[in-house]
């Protein structure tokens, strides 16, 4: 079971270092590295939220545009044999591909 926080669209990862007795949280799907530590969960939500206004105050100072953890354009590559089986499964639903793939990415992603 994967622990997360959620703040104006950013998800950020948690998990406990027993050594240190603290929560560690680092922001998931951007490149910058941007982490957070609390010793309790309400700490660590105040953490977490004043880390990503930091992170998109600094990027405004310096004239960056902040990263987004993901754009909605997904490109993948599948085996041909899968492919066809998605396009079946899609035409079957009355979806096209697109919405059908991202129809299977929520619930899979939600599971």
């Amino acid at each position: 079971m994967m622990n997360t926080m959620t703040y104006k669209g950013y998800t950020a990862r948690i998990e406990y270092d027993d050594s240190d007795r603290i929560f560690v949280g680092r922001l998931a799907g951007i490149r910058d590295i941007v982490g957070f530590h609390a010793s309790t969960v309400d700490e660590l939500q105040t953490a977490f939220r004043e880390s990503v206004d930091d992170y998109v105050q600094a990027c405004a100072k310096l004239g960056q545009t902040p990263q987004k953890p993901a754009s909605g354009k997904l490109m993948l590559r599948v085996a041909p044999e899968i492919h066809s089986a998605a396009l079946v499964a899609a035409q079957a639903s009355g979806k096209s591909l697109n919405q059908w793939a991202a129809n299977v990415l929520q619930i899979a992603a939600h599971a």
